[in-house]
């Protein structure tokens, strides 16, 4: 994998990361903040606490789903990309055997950018739409 795509694949798991995690602080914060109001209504012992001291309550809530929400999408897009990623390795495995060939880490590297250039080359083709060398007939 050269450095460019290892980039964006870090890029985005750091934005899919992050955005889980505003939603997780988000959502566990609205939680701590209902569960530390019915406490200061229901609860003497928990009114007479101090206002830092409840205020860190409800950060610690957040902070626990801020964690907990961005490390399940971290896991979720590390398996999505595992998956795909072992997709193509097989399908390389296949096709190079069909050639009479050892799947090597070095063949599957060639394999996956051979295959990378071909699908380039069918979207380049794709976007210039029929070919605009039509023939005649005279």
């Amino acid at each position: 994998m050269d450095s460019r795509r290892r980039k964006e694949e870090l890029d985005k798991a750091y934005e899919i990361q992050a955005a889980a995690a505003v939603r997780g602080a988000a959502q566990y914060g609205a939680v701590g903040l209902g569960l530390a109001a019915i406490g200061h209504h229901y609860w003497p012992n928990f009114r007479r606490q101090t206002l830092p001291f409840k205020a860190f309550l409800v950060t610690i809530v957040s902070v626990f789903g801020l964690c907990i929400h961005a490390e399940n999408a971290l896991q979720s897009h590390e398996l999505e990309r595992r998956l795909a990623e072992n997709k193509v390795r097989r399908e390389a495995r296949i096709d190079l055997a069909r050639r009479g060939m050892v799947a090597t880490e070095t063949e599957i590297e060639k394999w996956k950018a051979a295959r990378a250039q071909e699908v380039e080359a069918a979207r380049a083709a794709a976007s210039r739409g029929p070919s605009s060398t039509a023939t005649t007939s005279s």
